[in-house]
């Protein structure tokens, strides 16, 4: 009966941590290496061309992290987190990584995750979280800084400074910017419990805004209210959403 083989991603900012794992893995014929990559960028580029079954990831590189790589991936592949921050060891395990490697790590301990691992494959499609979870838990006590988004290949990182408002559309939100809008698959109450309360607030169950983008609140005849931006837009106020602002703004 031949062995399965199974195609595998290295992804680390460092070319020597690379380079142990590819050594690792050269005395396992039945993986086949698709790609090393040296950053977040490259790996999801990467993953999207090949499909891997597995990825050794690395947690903390420039440019995109190991959690947001996996956030903007649909098909999740079997994750080996590989780093030299034990702090990431719970979130890894929340985002359903099979196992853990700390830097420094000798044969025999790659030797037993990749086992993991492969019985993790071999089990059939990983039950991995879908993006929005993965957002939510594998970052939940990380201060959220910035967003990223996926346009096929394209990767856009959104600078929270920069968010104007955020909109809810069905089991995505709309992200707008002051010069463009982009579609990012999560829940608006999944990224409403990432945001800082003191800087964004959810004035309707549809709209969170940036408050330091509000310009005023004008009353409807039918006295509803309606959150004016300083760009011009104007968009709807909940009566909870009001009551809301005005414990905010008083």
């Amino acid at each position: 009966m031949t062995e399965r083989t199974y195609s595998a991603l290295i992804v680390d900012d460092e070319e020597l941590a690379r380079a142990v794992v590819a050594e690792y893995l050269a005395g396992h014929p039945e993986i086949q290496v698709a790609a090393s990559c040296a950053n977040g960028f490259e790996a999801v580029k990467a993953a999207l061309e090949f499909k891997p079954d597995l990825m050794f990831l690395d947690i903390q590189m420039p440019k995109l992290d190991g959690f947001e790589v996996l956030e903007l991936l649909e098909v999740q592949p079997t994750v080996v987190f590989i780093t030299a921050y034990d702090q990431h060891a719970l979130k890894a395990f929340e985002v359903h990584a099979v196992d853990y490697l700390q830097k420094p790590f000798d044969a025999d301990r790659f030797n037993e995750a990749l086992v993991r691992a492969k019985a993790r494959c071999d089990q059939g499609a990983t039950t991995g979280p879908q993006p929005s979870e993965l957002a939510a838990a594998a970052r939940s006590d990380w201060p959220l800084d910035r967003l990223v988004v996926r346009d096929g290949a394209k990767v856009t990182l959104i600078p929270l400074a920069g968010l104007e408002y955020v909109q809810a559309q069905d089991d995505y939100v709309l992200l707008k910017t002051a010069d463009k809008s982009h579609l990012k698959q999560q829940t608006i109450s999944s990224l409403e419990s990432r945001l800082d309360p003191k800087r964004f607030l959810r004035i309707h169950r549809s709209f969170i805004i940036q408050l330091d983008r509000l310009a005023r609140l004008e009353q409807t005849p039918s006295e509803s209210w309606i959150a004016v931006l300083q760009d011009g837009t104007r968009l709807p106020v909940s009566k909870s959403g009001y009551a809301r602002l005005k414990a905010v703004l008083a």
